[in-house]
C-alpha cells in the first residue's frame, strides 16, 4: 500500500485472518509491502485507519498479488531445455511484468503531483481573492 494524498501521508494498517488473528499491524506508515502465504481458506480482512488525523482525508493505493503467474506453456510439462522462441517469450514476459511495476509507480507519483498542484492552485486562488478584497477596501 501507499498513501497518495492527505496529511503527512501516513495511515495505520491491519490485516487479520479468518479467525481474527492479527497477521500484520503497522502504525503511521506512508507505504509498505507485506507478503504471506494463506494458511487456510476464508475471508481475510484488512483495515486502513486514519483515527489520529480526523481532519485530513487520505487516498490510499493498495495492490494484491495472488499466487504465482500461470506457466507460459502449460501444455508442455517437460524438463528439457526451452527452444529459442520459448526462452524469448519468457524473457519478454518478465520484462513486461517489470514495465507494469514501473507504470504503477509512475502513476502513483503522477497522482501525488496532481494532488499537490490542485491544492496549490486552490491556495493561490484564495490568496488572490483575499488580495483583491484588501485592495478594494484600501481603495474605498
Amino acid at each position: 500500500f501507499q498513501v497518495i494524498t492527505g496529511g503527512h501521508y501516513d495511515v495505520d494498517c491491519r490485516l487479520e485472518d479468518p479467525d481474527g488473528t492479527v497477521l500484520y499491524k503497522e502504525m503511521k506508515k506512508q507505504y509498505d509491502s507485506f507478503t504471506f502465504t494463506a494458511s487456510r481458506n476464508g475471508t481475510y480482512k484488512f483495515c486502513f485507519s486514519n483515527e489520529f488525523s480526523t481532519f485530513t482525508h487520505k487516498t490510499v493505493y493498495f495492490d494484491f498479488q495472488v499466487g504465482e503467474d500461470p506457466p507460459l506453456f502449460p501444455s508442455e510439462n517437460r524438463v528439457t531445455a526451452l527452444t529459442q522462441m520459448e526462452s524469448a517469450c519468457v524473457s519478454i514476459h518478465e520484462a513486461l511484468k517489470s514495465v507494469i511495476d514501473y507504470q504503477t509507480h509512475f502513476r502513483l507519483r503522477e497522482a501525488q503531483g496532481r494532488s499537490r498542484a490542485e491544492d496549490l492552485n486552490t491556495r493561490v486562488a484564495y490568496w488572490s481573492i483575499g488580495e483583491a478584497i484588501i485592495l478594494l477596501v484600501v481603495s474605498v
